[in-house]
């Protein structure tokens, strides 16, 4: 490992020469591209960020200088350098987290890894260390990947350029992109000073020019400085920070750890608000990263460490998202009316194959979902039919949006939520488990959940046909399970799914006339509903189980079978409460069904990185674990006479 091994925190580095510093560079990017490669994980925007981190903690002395990270899926140097070399299993259940985290080292100060945060808790931290006298405490913000976007970034910079004397350096990690290339104002204002980088260079030429031969003439002098400020705006028009009171060094190439420690010290003795303007490149120093323009290697799975081809198994079915990409290019054929919105996350979220055939009917806001949110509704208000395609953490974010300005007006707005429920490695800021007890108060809004690709092209199909309310569609990460077909459909076209109708016996094979359990299952939980089924009928427990399809509100089907069982089990891959379940219960209370409901779903609580399969499990959330403690509660429930039985269908019949 050479000098990497001897790194145990940021203090060692001070001692390296420059040259040192360069051989460290190297090998922590060789340690990058081979540890990553084996596991997965953010490996483009690490790469770009080697010499940053290194001159970083040459220059602060972290922790007692606080170093924040915006996104922090950049933070893997910082990790390294703080003491944590086993990548072995990065993202894993039981090793580091791909963002940083207080559990692992004192190092690490913000673990939510939403973007456009950095500067509202720099500045929360540099106004509580002036005010408790610790002035000898710096922070440090590095915001990169596209987080200047984000509109809570310039709430911020409004306050920071404010207090003049916190002792406070925003450090633009500027690599013209975020999982794609940065879009907006912001993108061409700093795409326009990475352009221009002559002022300066013209400055000392003109001093040079005017002073050969003897002291410059007066009126010379002054004409030079004269210009400097229109000059400035033209050559490098950095005045968008010094306009707000922001002192402005840069641009830097964030590749060169000399002028970037330059740069560092020179906003370190300000003692004041500054910028440091670094320019870098995504993937640098890997070629295959280089070479892939969709998005640099942002995040990889497995990899073959040499030329960067996938090594992972290949995959069993269509994803999620690649049903849902694919759909929307039929939808946009028949329907010119519906527009697609990303926050940034053009390819993830899948609507790169919608915009390559309609490339003007697709808006990219940045890395931000209130203005996606609100914008759509303004979309709407014309005629049109936006979708807005997010990560379902991210629509946390634009809640207050959805509510009033989509649901108040009656938008006709569908928001499509890939990552819905648990998804694994990204751990506890990117599960997706909040989304359905949020939106479950909004007046108006429907919500739906597909078990399979059948019925996430029907259910977005109903969605986009709803024009007078937000509508919600919602589904897992990876891929779709196979299809799960329905005994038959009660409530009209779009109404409820019966998937399975199990029967229980009394142990001589005699079918037991009570209906004991209805399950009521949530989208990707629809195997999973089975499965249950399955263990409480080889219990002698009878049971039916439903997909609502559209979730939200409880749909009147699912009140009026719960009046036929003994007991409601709803299973949902969401928080409890305020959840699926919670909805039911309430629902059977309005509507007189005193029927007990069982609300399986996952407990509140931050979940930790790992396999979706190991935090279900952590969560109880198996076959075994459920229809045991639904054995055990219908176990003490009293028989009850159900009119209107309807007789079971035989397991064989599901299929």
């Amino acid at each position: 490992m050479g000098l990497l091994s001897q790194i145990t925190s940021p203090r060692d580095l001070r001692g390296l020469s420059l040259a040192e510093v360069g051989e460290l560079a190297e090998e922590v990017r060789a340690f990058l591209v081979r540890e990553v490669s084996r596991t997965g994980g953010h490996l483009g925007p690490n790469l770009g960020v080697v010499e940053l981190t290194l001159a970083i903690h040459r220059t602060f002395d972290s922790p007692h200088d606080a170093v924040v990270f915006d996104t922090g899926h950049q933070s893997y140097v910082h990790k390294l350098l703080t003491g944590r070399q086993d990548f072995s299993h990065l993202r894993q259940r039981g090793g580091l987290a791909g963002y940083p985290s207080r559990e692992e080292s004192v190092h690490d100060v913000v673990e939510n890894s939403h973007a456009s945060t950095s500067l509202s808790w720099a500045h929360g931290i540099a106004r509580g260390f002036a005010q408790q006298g610790q002035s000898d405490r710096h922070v440090v913000a590095v915001v990169g990947d596209g987080a200047l976007t984000g509109g809570m970034a310039w709430e911020a910079l409004n306050n920071i350029a404010a207090d003049v004397e916190r002792k406070l350096v925003v450090v633009v990690n500027d690599n013209g992109r975020s999982y794609a290339p940065t879009i907006g104002g912001m993108a061409h204002h700093l795409a326009t000073l990475r352009t221009t980088r002559g002022y300066e260079r013209f400055l000392e030429w003109g001093k040079a020019t005017l002073t050969r031969g003897g002291a410059p003439g007066r009126m010379a002098y002054d004409t030079l400085h004269g210009m400097k400020k229109g000059l400035k705006d033209f050559v490098a028009p950095q005045g968008l920070f010094e306009d707000l009171g922001l002192k402005y060094v840069g641009p830097v190439d964030g590749h060169d750890v000399d002028a970037v420690e330059h740069a560092l010290r020179r906003a370190k003795a300000y003692g004041g608000p500054v910028i440091v303007h670094v320019l870098t490149r995504k993937g640098n120093g890997f070629s295959a990263a280089e070479a892939h323009e969709d998005d640099r290697f942002h995040a990889v799975g497995v990899i073959d460490p040499d030329t960067g081809q996938s090594l992972a198994p290949a995959a069993t079915g269509p994803t999620w998202t690649k049903v849902f990409a694919e759909e929307m290019v039929q939808v946009g054929r028949r329907r010119p009316d519906v527009v697609g919105i990303t926050a940034a996350m053009l390819i993830p979220v899948g609507l790169h194959r919608f915009a390559a055939e309609h490339p003007d009917r697709v808006i990219d806001v940045g890395i931000a979902e209130q203005h996606a949110a609100t914008a759509a509704a303004g979309l709407a208000f014309t005629g049109l039919h936006p979708v807005v395609a997010v990560y379902s953490t991210f629509l946390n974010r634009a809640f207050d949006q959805v509510l009033l300005d989509v649901a108040l007006h009656r938008a006709g707005v569908t928001f499509v939520l890939d990552r819905a429920g648990v998804t694994g490695d990204d751990g506890p800021s990117h599960h997706g488990i909040w989304d359905m007890s949020l939106l479950a108060p909004v007046p108006g809004l429907r919500l739906a959940a597909p078990r399979d690709a059948e019925t996430l092209r029907e259910e977005l199909a109903e969605a986009l046909d709803v024009d007078d309310a937000p509508t919600v569609v919602r589904f897992s990460k990876g891929a779709a399970p196979e299809r799960v077909p329905a005994l038959e459909r009660l409530g009209g076209p779009h109404g409820v799914d019966v998937l399975a109708r199990t029967g229980g016996s009394d142990g001589s094979g005699a079918r037991r006339p009570a209906l004991d359990v209805l399950v009521v299952a949530v989208g990707a939980f629809a195997p999973l509903a089975l499965d249950v089924a399955d263990r409480l009928a080889a219990h002698g427990i009878s049971a039916t189980v439903v997909d609502p399809r559209w979730v939200l509100p409880v749909p009147a089907a699912v009140v009026d079978l719960a009046r036929e069982h003994r007991l409601v089990l709803t299973l949902e891959d969401g928080v409890r409460t305020g959840g699926v379940g919670s909805c039911t219960t309430q629902a059977l209370a309005d509507a007189g069904v005193e029927v007990p409901v069982s609300v399986v779903g996952v407990p509140v609580r931050f979940w930790e990185h790992g396999s979706r399969a190991q935090v279900l499990a952590a969560a109880g959330l198996t076959a075994q674990d459920i229809a045991r403690g639904v054995a055990e509660r219908v176990s003490g429930l009293p028989p009850v006479e159900h009119a209107g039985e309807r007789p079971g269908a035989p397991l064989a019949e599901r299929s």
